[in-house]
């Protein structure tokens, strides 16, 4: 088995790949009846919660809680980007570009020991 920190990250990656479509995927189906879209959703964030709940209990003593959420987050973000330009074709501007790497930065900070 791969080290704790590339199998965690390499988990909530894939859940993050999971629930972007479950959450999103939809929109480009905008005439389906919402009941549908809702089950539809669900199906997917099952494969999301058989990654993330794997991913959180192996990573967590290699990282803490906070450590694990902060990770997760940078991914959601990282994916999300990505599913928005490549699937729902919309635009990246420099102001995401400056908002991701505020959020970035937010991260190096809980990752520092300051003690």
């Amino acid at each position: 088995m791969p080290p704790v920190p590339i199998t965690t990250i390499g988990l909530l990656v894939a859940s993050n790949v999971f629930m972007t479509f479950a959450w999103y995927g939809h929109l480009k189906f905008k005439t389906a009846p919402i009941l549908v879209v809702i089950l539809a959703s669900w199906g997917i964030a099952l494969f999301e919660y058989m990654l993330q709940v794997p991913a959180n209990r192996w990573g967590h003593g290699t990282f803490s809680a906070a450590q694990l959420k902060t990770i997760q987050e940078v991914i959601s973000l990282s994916v999300f980007v990505i599913f928005s330009w490549a699937y729902l074709g919309e635009r990246i501007t420099w102001q995401h570009g400056v908002g991701f790497t505020l959020i970035a930065a937010g991260a190096w900070f809980l990752f520092q020991d300051w003690a």
